[in-house]
């Protein structure tokens, strides 16, 4: 069976989509992507859709899926090089693709992600400070 591949850098999943998706190899991107969030602990994932050039509803409900259990998983999802028309579908189709961010490219994605695992840390951190002086 094909598969997409799913890199590790630092505490991200990066996954490149080359080829455009049909229903059975979406479903398996989402479940190992899942399951790679949670056997590494990734923070992020990022999807990078810049020559997927056909998006269903479907495929927009996979983008949408990957976001929401990634979440729950501690991890953010960020989509990036969308085609414009890919973005027009997805606005008529009436996905707004809730709690994915987007960036323009790969670089920026990963410049969100970092924003955001910084922000995460530094609640963390605050968190863990807060419970220490409530255990003085």
């Amino acid at each position: 069976m094909e598969r997409i591949p799913i890199l590790k850098m630092g505490p991200f999943l990066l996954v490149t989509i080359q080829i455009d998706l049909y229903d059975r190899l979406a479903l398996t991107l989402e479940n190992d992507l899942i399951n790679m969030v949670s056997q590494t602990g990734a923070r992020g994932v990022l999807i990078d859709i810049s020559t997927v050039s056909i998006v269903d509803s479907f495929m927009g409900r996979i983008l949408g899926n990957i976001a929401s259990m990634s979440r729950i998983m501690d991890a953010e999802t960020v989509v990036v090089g969308m085609q414009p028309a890919v973005a027009i579908t997805l606005v008529e189709l009436g996905l707004t693709l809730q709690g994915v961010y987007t960036a323009l490219n790969v670089e920026k994605g990963m410049e969100l992600l970092n924003n955001k695992l910084g922000d995460n840390l530094e609640l963390d951190d605050e968190e863990e400070e807060d419970q220490d002086d409530r255990n003085d």
